[in-house]
């Protein structure tokens, strides 16, 4: 028979730790989204994660029970966060490093250069408590590459209390007891984040009703065409208003003429890949895989597209380091080897 929760906080109080692991492991999940909405990086995260866990066990003495433990434990990853993104803004843009690739000139430089992928294989459990009544977004868009992009645009305060409000629905009130704050200050925060993110955000990032099945075939389509290194077949897949960007380059394209200059040196020179399915923020992916001629194939990056109907609405580039958290090799075996 399973403890309740009241005999498992009298002995994480008394100092046992597996009683502590016990209360706080099923909010692992949704602490470590929370994390990832609020500083766009899968590892800083995963830090922001173990940091709160680790203040939660060292402060359990203070914790009164006045408000619930999910409430305490997002007050404290909060807070985290906005310590982080301290150090996260001063992250530097890294320089164009593709061999053997000339760029064209890009339609402009990206402020957001920390941004990573988040895995989807590690969304479940992370909405096992439904949404508070104030919600204002789904889960799914709330983690779209193009949602998550805009809000590492916010003032850190202004990020918090829009995430709070609008992405887990809590109330006024209780926002402005997380962060010591009054109603009136969370209110005002809320509502220029709102007017902020509400001109940040792109028309493309509006809800879009897509089937799997029509999923499904424009990603068959789009792998064959990018594998085939075939540049008016991956073009012809691509709205008017496509738009790239390639983290922590700040190198950004967008509409078809721009796209289709960056595809051309990207696929040209000979240069071939392999593309590994796999997923990322609700969004179809791909590990990137540039084949060699007598070797295996390197793993380059990630690749995200954004699916806008029969179509790809945005790509986003991601170096290979991300490889880890999506189960990708670093290498492949040559297509001879495979065979044989």
């Amino acid at each position: 028979m399973a403890l309740d929760t009241t005999d498992l906080m009298a002995r994480a109080r008394d100092g046992d730790g597996a009683a502590f692991r016990e209360l706080t492991e099923p909010f692992h999940r949704e602490l470590q989204v929370h994390c990832y909405r609020m500083l766009g990086s899968f590892q800083d995260a995963e830090d922001a994660l173990q940091d709160t866990l680790l203040s939660a066990w060292q402060g359990l003495g203070a914790f009164e029970g006045r408000a619930s433990l999910r409430t305490w434990l997002y007050r404290i990853a909060t807070n985290r966060c906005l310590n982080a993104r301290r150090s996260l803004s001063r992250r530097r843009a890294k320089e164009w490093d593709v061999p053997h690739v000339e760029p064209p000139e890009p339609t402009r430089l990206g402020e957001v250069v920390w941004l990573e992928p988040f895995p989807d294989t590690l969304l479940e459990g992370a909405t096992t408590e439904p949404l508070g009544p104030e919600a204002r977004y789904e889960q799914t868009e709330s983690l779209s590459l193009a949602f998550v992009t805009a809000l590492q645009v916010l003032p850190p305060r202004q990020l918090a209390v829009l995430v709070l409000r609008d992405v887990l629905g809590l109330r006024a009130r209780e926002v402005a007891e997380m962060l010591d704050s009054s109603v009136e200050s969370v209110n005002s925060a809320l509502k220029r984040a709102r007017a902020t993110l509400e001109s940040r955000r792109p028309a493309r990032d509006a809800e879009v009703t897509s089937s799997s099945a029509t999923e499904e075939a424009l990603v068959a389509r789009f792998v064959r065409a990018y594998e085939a290194a075939d540049l008016d077949a991956v073009v012809a897949l691509l709205t008017d208003d496509v738009f790239v960007s390639m983290p922590p380059m700040p190198f950004e394209y967008e509409g078809r003429d721009a796209v289709t200059r960056f595809c051309a040196s990207i696929l040209g020179a000979g240069r071939r890949f392999d593309l590994v399915p796999t997923r990322a923020n609700g969004q179809p992916a791909f590990g990137m895989y540039l084949r060699s001629e007598d070797g295996p194939s390197h793993g380059v990056g990630l690749l995200v597209i954004t699916v806008d109907g029969d179509r790809v609405s945005a790509m986003t580039r991601f170096e290979n380091s991300v490889f880890p958290a999506f189960g990708l090799p670093r290498t492949l075996p040559g297509r001879e080897s495979a065979r044989g």
